[in-house]
């Protein structure tokens, strides 16, 4: 009996190959469900990129046909262009403004609502958030007719006490104006990144901070922030993400001025492009913005996993 048993089982399939023949369905399975996914990401990510540094090395005017290999004259070209070097410079000026007032008012809104009473709680998150829905380029219009000086109503208001503030005419201004747009169309989103940090972290450990007699400030210090350190670093690579490749923002209201004291180097990419015609300097600007982004980003994942280990 024993031995017909072993010899039916010895001219079965080995649980070793139907494992294999499982996995190898469930990998095909995979693939297929990520198809759609993959095709529009190499449609509309990898070919427009391999495009942009195949213009990058050629004269390609915007009208007419492209030009002979010509690198590295298309890069050496950004360096003689002083509106993409200040354009560098403003755009880590105001990446680092929105950035702190981004992260501080998006905090201190997420541990409002955390600490708000619970029939209230439902409102607040939909009044901080109901500025997300809104289009960035509609948000930009709306600011922009707000702030007009001859239709806006706020030049009016100031007026009635002796104010008066030319907001998009003088460089600070312009500045100050577009960050307080950006804070008011963003600051909900990064609220509810934040809220989610909040609403993780276990209520034990801050009755056992009382406990140890520590007050609001350091339990904020020692409990909320080594915890949210995550949260906090995640919306920092966004903002920080956003705040580079900034353009609509300052097309809409400021138009790159007064004086080009407002423009960023996404809008020089698009000038150098559409006004000046020239795809080729175009598309190696856009090459080197693309690098600069994928080393601040390594550096900044790499701070995001460090600040894992902490919270864990």
């Amino acid at each position: 009996m024993a031995r017909a048993l072993a010899a039916h089982a010895g001219t079965g399939p080995r649980l070793s190959d139907v494992s294999k023949a499982r996995s190898r369905r469930t990998s095909r399975r995979a693939w297929l469900y990520a198809a759609p996914a993959a095709t529009v990401l190499v449609g509309m990510f990898v070919v427009p990129l391999g495009l942009a540094v195949w213009m990058s090395f050629h004269k390609w005017p915007l009208l007419g046909d492209s030009q002979p290999f010509n690198f590295p004259a298309n890069y050496t070209a950004i360096s003689d262009d002083r509106l993409f070097t200040a354009a560098v410079g403003f755009t880590v000026k105001y990446t680092a403004i929105i950035t702190v007032v981004l992260l501080t008012l998006s905090f201190g809104l997420a541990v409002l609502v955390q600490e708000s009473k619970r029939r209230v709680t439902g409102v607040l998150r939909t009044v901080f958030f109901l500025p997300v829905v809104t289009g960035l380029t509609t948000a930009a219009l709306l600011f922009l007719g707000l702030l007009s000086p001859s239709a806006g109503p706020l030049d009016d208001l100031l007026a009635h006490f002796g104010a008066k503030v030319d907001w998009l005419g003088q460089p600070t201004t312009a500045l100050i104006s577009t960050v307080v747009m950006m804070t008011w169309r963003f600051a909900g989103f990064y609220m509810i990144i934040l809220l989610a940090g909040l609403q993780a972290i276990p209520r034990e450990l801050y009755e056992a901070a009382s406990i140890d007699g520590a007050n609001r400030w350091r339990a904020l210090w020692s409990v909320t922030l080594p915890l949210m350190r995550s949260n906090l670093a995640l919306c920092t690579v966004l903002i920080v993400t956003g705040g580079m490749v900034a353009f609509e923002q300052f097309y809409v209201m400021t138009r790159g001025g007064p004086d080009n004291s407002t423009v960023t180097m996404v809008m020089t990419i698009f000038r150098q492009a559409f006004s000046q015609f020239n795809l080729g300097v175009a598309a190696a600007m856009s090459v080197v913005v693309l690098l600069g982004l994928v080393v601040l980003n390594v550096v900044q994942m790499r701070l995001l996993g460090d600040t894992d280990e902490v919270a864990r």
